[in-house]
């Protein structure tokens, strides 16, 4: 088990089925229109989530391609409208696939956003070096995460999220500035496509592992995104105390972050049993027990000699 961050709260937060502006923590069991509802116009601070891919997984009925994008434009209607102005909204998804034929989800939820008056500020790649092998095309390893915003006036917290610079000695070698350091003593600001190596946002990647069998994190839940990259988007989206809203919580992995990171967390997911596991991990989170991968944890890079068995005799004989 991983060591958790200093500033957990010691007394577990009451976890409130509804929505109340005074609350701190929401777990709502049903449709997710009926939770939108309850939220006041200009509220949430951040929206973060990954919304069901129509992949036909146990908790989504999978239809045309077209009539599944047309069953999300009355969320994003309520979502723009539960957003504060200054707020930003974390859109990750990945690929839809309909007899071979691979559609990118992220270009077609484009124009459904700009629809409503959402503002592209980044796409960015969340690269994971594992996942299922394909056979008759190249082996998907990464998801798209859009960054909109409600207007151009919006909380970006660069500092909170810069990277080690690639030089830090490095250093302005003409002009007036001869001779001083040319990089930002803080840190370099990230670019869209984010790689967490053997040192935290060493590189311009988002090398986060994806949950499977042998995450840390992983539940029964099929899909379950990392807490890790949910950090990123809290650190840099929201201050401390601001409304964090995942309206398709699965597990609770956003809330997990947002908690973490001393905001008010909002979640809704419609499968009951999802939403008590998400309870459980946010009573481990509160206790200090909770399966939990850090942010910045370097990433087991193979070696090819983890798995040294027996050489068998008649092997070495042909030799």
């Amino acid at each position: 088990m991983e060591q958790l961050p200093d500033l957990l709260l010691q007394t577990p937060l009451p976890i409130e089925p509804c929505f109340r502006t005074e609350a701190r923590l929401v777990a709502f069991q049903g449709d997710v229109s009926d939770c939108l509802k309850q939220i006041p116009d200009e509220t949430i601070q951040l929206i973060i989530t990954s919304p069901p891919y129509n992949l036909g997984k146990e908790y989504e009925n999978r239809r045309d391609i077209a009539d599944y994008l047309k069953t999300q434009v009355p969320v994003l209607q309520q979502l723009y409208r539960v957003l504060k102005k200054e707020g930003s909204l974390c859109w990750q998804v990945g690929n839809f696939v309909e007899e071979g034929e691979v559609y990118p989800l992220d270009i077609f939820y484009y124009p459904l956003f700009k629809n409503q008056g959402f503002k592209l500020r980044n796409r960015i790649i969340w690269r994971f070096g594992h996942g299922l092998h394909a056979s008759k095309r190249l082996s998907g390893r990464y998801e798209t995460l859009l960054w909109f915003t409600k207007s151009d006036h919006y909380v970006f917290n660069l500092d909170d999220i810069r990277v080690p610079p690639k030089y830090p000695g490095k250093r302005h070698f003409k002009g007036p500035n001869k001779g001083k350091p040319s990089c930002n003593p803080l840190g370099k600001n990230p670019s869209d496509v984010w790689e967490f190596l053997l040192e935290e946002w060493e590189e311009g990647l988002w090398d986060i592992p994806n949950v499977k069998s042998n995450h840390p994190e992983k539940t029964v839940h099929p899909c379950q995104f990392p807490v890790e990259l949910a950090e990123r988007c809290v650190l840099a989206f929201s201050n401390e105390d601001d409304w964090v809203l995942d309206p398709y919580m699965g597990v609770g992995s956003a809330l997990i972050a947002a908690i973490m990171h001393n905001r008010r967390a909002a979640g809704c997911d419609k499968e009951a049993r999802y939403v008590a596991i998400a309870k459980e991990r946010l009573m481990a989170l509160f206790s200090g027990t909770l399966r939990y991968r850090p942010l910045g944890k370097p990433i087991h890079e193979p070696t090819g000699r983890e798995r040294v068995t027996q050489i068998p005799q008649e092997w070495i004989s042909n030799l």
